[in-house]
Parts: structure tokens; C-alpha cells; sequence
């Protein structure tokens, strides 16, 4: 079999099996063997934490790999990431590093995480270190992953062009055959220690205890047997015979995880095996009909963290304030136009207030904004962006530029120039999170101070699949309809700034908690 491919969950144990395939050609059928993981993080720590100490624990491998000798400022990463035996050779390259492939050939390609693997300027890593086997007629080429979003999924696409293998079970009631699903988990109302899984064929309940035979007694089907050449494997964590893989803890983690568009899509990740598929479009009007009377003014008790995202435009600066909880709980306490233009010094000194301003607490202190970003954008608005955020780095208040594809939220750029004291905030990222927050009733919530225009303007992109060098990349677009997206912007910028924040909720809260409340003044009583 030449190519093989595995659809997995976590808890299955797919690293130590990839390991087991390394020490078999080693000892056995020796050749030159490519790994190719996500970064070079994860190179570092496969080989520490997983091929040296099995390699050390087995007494047919020990001492078989060597570290190569090298020169040069790359010698200690290629003696920890490559290695000779006799025979053959190991190689292990991370991704993000594409150009490290030009530099080998191999016999047998082993790729884990391939749904982590983010696309650079030479193509898709995956394609490129298949390239490498071309010399060999008798290649190899493993590809394992847990799938993230289905429609850009490449393990699952990889399963799509094989025989497509499923993992079956006989039922101890009935004997026949069948996949377990997460359909086939059931527990009484409110009882997830209760639960059980229910065969499809004849009803009857079984019970975990009797998981273990089932498994050991499954087989592997394939639902395409006239693909040849390309055996495809799919399971998940519902056959896993792991202590915390039981299916009353998986049902218990499901219900923790549901009402939570995020936490349920590790769940289907993770534990079932499957990609997500997110909502594309936001309801406006949802959104709007969530509105809650609070605002800056009256700010709720659970909040104590204030954040700022402002977006610039020529003759306005567009700033969303937003508040957040213990819990994660994103709170849009406001969102405050300062009318000028941006080549005003009154603007950028209206705007400066705005970030001073401390707003009351209901325990009796002050919240005061703890960081902020401001768009300085690529065009004319970038310098004078710069000279208001630079002074103001101390008060947590950063210039930002928006950066797409797969990158951390919030990160400053390297180096010691002034332009360098720019954060670099990943948009694609931060509208993923924004979106999925939107999707659960209390992971983003709305203040009934906002205008319509807000929702409209928050509702203004869409999700989308677009192909780039041949692979599936998800983007958000523009509707057309939609010709402002200021409220997006903002919140975007608002919600990078909770990166930069490092408070402890615990010292916070005292800090705003006042022994006596201060009281209210005779005018203020009577104008109730």
C-alpha cells in the first residue's frame, strides 16, 4: 500500500504509532524517512519526548540513531532533527520552514497535524514534501490528523480519495456490525454518568463495561473497496479504551461543551473526530434583539477589564469600549464616534481623553481602560497613528496593523526601530473567535445604548472558501450591500487588546470594591 491516510481524535494514541513506524524501518527495512510537522516547536519536542525515550526503552533501537555532525548557526537544530542509521536516515522539518524540503529525498513521508499546516508563498508543505518521494517506486506516505474546519479540512480530503475505512463493532446483543457515532450515546435526562450506547441494528442498550470486548472483536471495512492503493482510515475517541475516554465522561464534557459554539467545536475535533462547519453569515437582527440595559455608564459587576479598539477614517475616529469577565464574557459596554478630521491635533486630543476617562464601578471604584489599539492602516493615516500610540506604549495604547492568515492575535513586531513598535493583530483569527462568540446567547453581549447602524455594520462580512494555489482557504469578504464595517473593525482591535492585558481578576476586584459606596448626590436622588 502505497499511500495511507487517518481521520483521528485525540486519545488514540497516532503520535506513538507514527514512533512504532519509524522503529520498524529502522530495524527492518532501512531508508530515508521524512517527518513533517506543523513547526519546528513540534519537531523539537516529537523528538525529545517521543523518539528518543522509546527509542532508549527498546533494546532492538537503542543507539541506532545518531546525530549528525554539522557546522554552521543550523548545527544544533539539524543534530536534534536529523539523524543517520545505517542504512537510512531521519529527518524531521517543520512546515513553516517549506525551503528545509528542497534538501531531502525520502522513501517513506510521515505527516502529523496536517490540518495545522498553514500554506506558505512556496505552496502547500503537505504537496511539497511529496515531491521529495517521486525518486522511489516503492514510497510510503502516511498523513494523520484530527480534521478542524470541514470544507478546508486536508485530512479530510485525503479520506475522501481513499478506500474510506470505518472501524466496526458487533453489538454483544444482536452480533452485528456497526460505526459508533456519537448519535449511538444516549443517558436519562440529566444523568450523563448514565450513559450508554445504543445499538443501531437492535435497540438494545450496552453497557461500557462491555466496550472492551467490542473493540478488541471490531474490524476494518472499507466503504470504498475500488480505491486501490490508498487506504483511508477514520475512528474516534468513542472506541478508545483510555481511562477518560469512557462514554459517561464524554458525554459529561459534551454538555459542558454545547452551549458553546467554540468548546463544542474542540468537542467534534477532538473527541468525535470530525471537521466543524460554522455558520458563514451573521443575523443582524439577532444580534440587536440581545441588547441589554447596561452601558458605560452603568457598567454590570461582573466586568473589570475595559479594552478600546479604534478604527480611523478621514474625518472620524470609530472607538468600541469593551467589558470583560472572569469568564471570558466579551460585554460591548459602547461604541463612541469622535467627529474630526484625522489630521486635526483636536481630534487626536478628543480621542486621548476618551482613553483617560474612568467610569464607575458598581462595587464603588474606577475602571479606567487597560489597553487599547489603534487601525494605523498602510496609507496616510499610518504616521500619524504612530506619532499618537508611540509616546502612549506605557498607558498600553499600540498602533496596529491588521495581518491575515493564520497568526496570533496579538503580537509586536520584532525589532528596534520606532516603526517597529507596531502590534500586529491577526484579523482571520480574531474574526473566527468573534464570529463563534456571536453564535452562543452570552459570548458577546450587547448594550441597548448601540445604534442599529452598529449591528449592521457588525453583520457586514461573511465567511467564505477560497482557493489559493490550488488549496481551500477560509477569508472573510465584504457583502455587498454592506459599504461600512467600522462597528467590525473596532471590535476586532477591542478584542486584541484583551491580549495585552495581564490582570489578575482577583486583585482587580478589590481594587474596585470600596468599603462604602459613595453616595449619591440630593440633584441625582431627585431626578429619579
Amino acid at each position: 500500500m502505497e499511500r495511507i491516510t487517518l481521520v483521528k481524535p485525540v486519545r488514540v494514541g497516532f503520535t506513538t504509532l507514527l514512533t512504532g513506524t519509524i522503529g520498524s524501518f529502522v530495524a527492518n527495512e532501512p531508508a530515508p524517512i521524512l517527518v513533517l510537522l506543523p513547526t519546528e516547536a513540534d519537531c523539537r519536542d516529537y523528538v525529545v519526548s517521543d523518539i528518543e525515550p522509546i527509542f532508549d526503552a527498546s533494546p532492538t533501537l537503542k543507539g541506532m540513531l545518531r546525530a549528525e555532525e554539522s557546522e554552521g548557526e543550523a548545527g544544533e537544530r539539524n543534530t536534534l532533527l536529523s539523524r543517520r542509521f545505517p542504512g537510512g536516515s531521519l529527518k524531521i522539518v517543520a512546515a513553516r520552514a517549506p525551503r528545509n524540503l528542497r534538501r531531502h529525498t525520502a522513501r517513506v513521508l510521515l505527516v502529523d497535524e496536517a490540518d495545522a499546516m498553514e500554506i506558505g508563498a512556496e505552496g502547500n508543505p503537505i504537496r511539497l514534501g511529496e515531491r521529495r518521494t517521486l525518486t522511489f517506486a516503492d514510497r510510503k506516505i502516511i498523513i494523520g490528523s484530527t480534521p478542524i474546519f470541514t470544507d478546508t479540512s486536508a485530512v479530510l480530503r485525503e479520506y475522501g480519495e481513499s478506500d474510506q475505512r470505518v472501524y466496526e463493532v458487533p453489538c454483544p446483543h444482536c452480533g452485528s456490525f456497526f460505526e459508533i457515532m456519537w448519535g449511538n450515546i444516549v443517558w436519562p435526562e440529566g444523568e450523563p454518568e448514565k450513559a450508554q450506547c445504543q445499538c443501531p441494528h437492535c435497540s438494545e442498550m450496552i453497557d461500557e463495561r462491555l466496550k472492551h470486548g467490542m473493540v478488541h472483536a471490531g474490524a476494518w471495512r472499507a466503504t470504498r473497496p475500488e480505491i486501490l492503493g490508498h487506504s483511508g482510515f477514520r475512528l474516534n475517541a468513542l472506541i478508545s479504551l483510555l481511562a477518560n475516554a469512557t462514554w459517561p465522561k464524554l458525554a459529561k464534557e459534551f454538555l459542558q461543551a454545547r452551549n458553546d459554539p467554540s468548546e463544542l467545536q474542540v468537542f467534534t475535533n477532538t473527541i468525535l473526530g470530525q471537521g466543524w462547519s460554522a455558520p458563514s453569515m451573521i443575523n443582524e437582527g439577532e444580534l440587536a434583539a440581545r441588547a441589554e440595559p447596561w452601558d458605560l455608564n452603568d457598567i454590570p459587576a461582573s466586568v473589570l477589564i475595559l479594552t478600546a479598539g479604534a478604527d480611523i477614517q478621514d474625518d472620524r475616529a470609530e472607538i468600541t469600549i469593551c467589558g470583560w469577565t472572569r469568564d471570558g464574557e466579551c460585554l460591548i459596554l459602547g461604541h463612541i464616534i469622535v467627529w474630526g478630521s484625522f489630521a486635526d491635533q483636536s481630534t487626536w486630543e478628543e480621542v486621548d481623553e476618551l482613553l483617560r476617562t474612568k467610569w464607575r464601578h458598581p462595587f464603588g471604584g474606577m475602571l479606567k481602560i487597560d489597553a487599547a489599539i489603534i487601525d494605523a492602516g498602510d496609507g496616510d493615516h499610518y504616521d500619524t497613528v504612530m506619532n499618537f500610540c508611540i509616546p502612549k506604549i506605557g498607558r498600553r495604547i499600540f498602533a496596529g496593523k491588521g495581518m491575515f492568515g493564520a497568526r496570533p492575535s496579538f503580537a509586536m513586531a520584532k525589532g528596534k526601530k520606532i516603526a517597529d513598535r507596531l502590534a500586529l493583530i491577526g484579523v482571520d483569527t480574531l474574526k473566527n473567535l468573534i464570529f463563534d462568540k456571536l453564535q452562543r446567547a452570552r459570548g458577546i453581549r450587547f448594550s441597548n445604548s448601540l445604534e442599529p447602524v452598529y449591528y449592521e455594520q457588525l453583520a457586514s462580512e461573511r465567511r467564505v472558501v477560497r482557493y489559493s494555489r490550488g488549496m481551500p482557504i477560509r477569508r472573510f469578504e465584504r457583502i455587498s450591500s454592506r459599504q461600512r464595517a467600522e462597528a467590525l473593525d473596532a471590535l476586532v482591535y477591542a478584542t486584541a487588546a484583551r491580549s495585552a492585558v495581564t490582570v489578575s481578576f482577583e486583585r482587580r476586584a478589590a481594587e474596585v470594591r470600596l468599603k462604602e459606596p459613595p453616595r449619591k448626590s440630593l440633584a441625582s436622588q431627585l431626578a429619579r
